[in-house]
């Protein structure tokens, strides 16, 4: 590695500053990323799993015929593990499992029912949930992840940097070449 030296190198003052500063700001990004995926990570890993029994949806008859009609849990995060409780067709009789398919969170019609205009599903899934882990985590996260906000400020101070020691620098310049006249206090 080169070292310089300010006395024989011509035209570098502040370059080791400068570097100093870009790498500093690199280091600094590297480890924001690193420590926001981490928490990202964690936070994901303390969700408690939380079931939910009796929920009601209100299915698209006609989707439920021809496509399918995907379920819509109140709790959508990481929901899993769908079954269904209760099938109600429009005349409130209860569809036994044989009239229906269930896969993943898809309902749809095994049997051809026609004549369907309201068909009410009471269902049960697990999903995640918050938790004061979660929360712990996320906050910490956000705040790991504002510190770039203060690359502007480092940025500034850098450059104020440089050019004092340029200033410096080229007021040494002047008092040696002798265009300066001694004074005496």
């Amino acid at each position: 590695m080169k070292t310089y030296n300010t006395k024989t190198d011509k035209g570098v003052a502040g370059l080791t500053i400068l570097l100093s500063l870009v790498t500093m700001l690199f280091v600094i990004g590297l480890l924001v990323m690193i420590f926001s995926l981490m928490g990202g990570e964690m936070r994901d890993a303390t969700f408690t799993s939380t079931a939910v029994t009796g929920e009601n949806d209100t299915v698209n008859a006609t989707l439920f015929t021809t496509t399918g009609y995907t379920l819509t849990p109140t709790n959508t995060n990481g929901a899993s593990g769908y079954s269904v409780t209760t099938l109600f067709n429009n005349t409130n009789e209860v569809l036994t499992a044989g009239n229906y398919t269930l896969t993943g969170a898809v309902l749809t019609n095994a049997t051809a029912l026609t004549g369907l205009t309201n068909v009410v599903v009471t269902f049960a899934y697990t999903y995640d949930a918050e938790n004061t882990a979660t929360g712990v985590m996320n906050d910490t996260t956000a705040g790991i992840s504002s510190v770039t906000d203060w690359y502007p400020i480092f940025i500034v101070i850098g450059a104020m940097v440089v050019l004092i020691l340029l200033t410096v620098i080229i007021i040494s310049a002047i008092r040696g070449s002798g265009l300066m006249g001694v004074q005496s206090a």
